[in-house]
C-alpha cells in the first residue's frame, strides 16, 4: 500500500487546525486506497488519538523535527518511517524551510515533496531578496522540494521575494475550517461558557483568542476595551490564550480601571467545543504582526460571528471591510473601539456581518475543498491492486 508522510511540528494534545487538516486528509487519502501516516513531536493525546483513529492512518511519533536543523537522530527516524511505510509523499508543516528532510525523502525513493510555510512575521516586516551566497545555497539544500504551499497571498509574496526557489515552486491554498465542527444550535454551550466566567447575561461579550503576548495587540485591545466600556457598560471583553505577559496585561487593566468587565480563560484547548465562539457576540483579532493567515477569524466567520480585526499580512484575504466584519489599522485603538461600539450597538449589524462571514468562509475556506487541493497537488491516483497469478505467485503491487 502507498502511501502519504505528514510531518507536522507540533504536540497534538487537542483538537485544532493541525489535527483536523489530518484528519481530513486521512479521509480523502482513504478514498483513493492510500494510507496516511501522520508524525507528530509527542504521542497524541487520547482525544486527539480517538480523533484520528481511521482504517488507513498510522501514527508516528518524530522528535524535534520543528527544530530549525533537526538532529541526527530525528533524520535516521524520518528515514525510517519512510521506509517502513513505503512512502510515496511527504508532506512537511511547521517545521524548518531549510533542512535535509526533502533528500532524505528522495534517497527513499519518495515521488513528491511539500513544504506548507505556515509562518507569520514581525510587525513592520518587508521582504528582501536574500544574499547570493544564501539563495544558491537554499535552491541546491531545497531542490528536491516539489512545491512550497503559503496560507495565503501575503505569505506568498513575502516567501518569493526572497528568491529562494523558482517562483512556480510556490502554490497559494488558504487553511480550512471544518465546518461539521460548528454547532447549528449553540445556546447551551453559550450559556455553559458565560456561567463558568461569571459573565452577566446582560454583556456583549468581545472575544479574543489568541496568545496573550503584544505581538498580538492584547494591549490594544485592553485600550479599545476602556473607550468602549466608558460609552457602552454593557461591553464585555474575553481574553481567551495564555502568553508569558498574561500578568503585566491583568494590571494593564486593573490600572485602565476595566477589570471587571475583562475576563481571562487561560488556555482553552478546543474554542468550538468550549463554547467561545458560541458565547461571542463579537470576535476581535487585533494583531500587529505580519499574519500569515489568520485561522481565528475564518472559524469565527464560519460560526457566523462578526469580526473585527486588524489591516495586517494576510488578513485582508479573509474579511471584505463593511461586508463580512471590519478591517482596522494597526494599533489605532479609537477605531478599533468605534467598529466595536458599532457592532455593540447594533444586533441587526452583528447578524448581517455575520451571515455574510459564514458564507464566504463557506466558500473559500471549507475544509474539505482545501484538503482536494492539496491533493490535486500530490497528482496521486486510486492505488490499482494487481492479483496474483496462481503461476507466477506475484505479490501485488501499489500504484505509485
Amino acid at each position: 500500500m502507498a502511501a502519504v508522510v505528514s510531518v507536522f511540528g507540533l504536540a497534538p494534545r487537542y483538537i485544532g487546525g493541525g489535527e483536523t487538516y489530518a484528519r481530513e486528509l486521512s479521509l480523502q487519502l482513504a478514498e483513493k486506497g492510500w494510507d496516511s501516516v501522520l508524525c507528530f513531536l509527542s504521542a497524541p493525546s487520547d482525544e486527539v488519538r480517538e480523533y484520528l483513529a481511521l482504517p488507513n492512518v498510522s501514527i508516528e511519533v518524530l522528535e524535534n523535527s520543528d527544530l530549525p536543523q533537526p538532529r541526527l537522530a530525528t533524520i535516521k527516524k524520518l528515514r525510517a518511517i519512510l521506509k517502513k511505510h513505503q512512502a510515496k509523499v511527504l508532506h512537511l508543516h511547521m517545521v524548518g524551510f531549510v533542512g535535509l528532510f526533502p533528500w532524505v525523502a528522495r534517497m527513499q525513493s519518495v515521488n513528491r515533496v511539500f513544504f506548507t510555510h505556515h509562518m507569520s512575521n514581525p510587525e513592520g516586516y518587508v521582504a528582501k531578496r536574500a544574499s547570493l551566497w544564501k539563495r544558491h545555497l537554499v535552491r541546491a539544500i531545497n531542490w528536491p522540494m516539489s512545491a512550497v504551499i503559503c496560507v495565503s497571498d501575503y505569505n506568498r509574496k513575502s516567501l518569493s521575494a526572497l528568491d529562494l526557489l523558482p517562483d512556480n515552486r510556490f502554490k497559494r491554498i488558504y487553511n480550512g475550517v471544518d465546518f461539521s465542527r460548528v454547532a447549528t444550535s449553540g445556546q447551551d454551550r453559550r450559556d455553559a461558557f458565560r456561567r463558568r466566567w461569571s459573565i452577566p447575561a446582560d454583556r456583549i461579550v468581545v472575544a479574543q483568542v489568541s496568545w496573550i503576548i503584544t505581538a498580538k495587540g492584547v494591549g490594544d485591545v485592553l485600550q479599545a476595551a476602556k473607550i468602549a466600556v466608558t460609552k457602552n457598560n454593557k461591553i464585555h471583553f474575553v481574553l481567551v490564550g495564555d502568553g508569558n505577559e498574561r500578568d503585566s496585561f491583568t494590571r494593564q487593566a486593573e490600572e485602565l480601571g476595566i477589570a471587571d468587565h475583562v475576563t481571562w480563560t487561560g488556555l482553552v484547548k478546543d474554542p468550538f467545543a468550549d463554547g467561545v465562539y458560541d458565547a461571542a457576540d463579537i470576535v476581535c483579532q487585533a494583531s500587529r504582526w505580519e499574519e500569515a493567515f489568520g485561522q481565528v477569524i475564518t472559524e469565527a466567520m464560519a460560526c457566523r460571528k462578526p469580526v473585527v480585526a486588524t489591516r495586517v499580512g494576510g488578513i485582508p484575504e479573509l474579511i471584505s471591510d463593511g461586508q463580512s466584519g471590519f478591517l482596522v489599522e494597526r494599533g489605532d485603538t479609537e477605531q478599533l473601539a468605534e467598529r466595536i461600539l458599532r457592532l455593540a450597538g447594533d444586533a441587526r449589524l452583528r447578524a448581517e456581518l455575520g451571515d455574510a462571514g459564514e458564507l464566504a468562509a463557506k466558500s473559500r475556506f471549507e475544509l474539505g475543498d482545501i484538503v482536494r487541493q492539496v491533493m490535486d497537488l500530490y497528482e496521486i491516483g486510486p492505488v490499482k491492486e494487481v492479483r496474483s497469478s496462481p503461476a507466477t505467485n506475484a505479490e501485488p503491487t501499489p500504484a505509485n
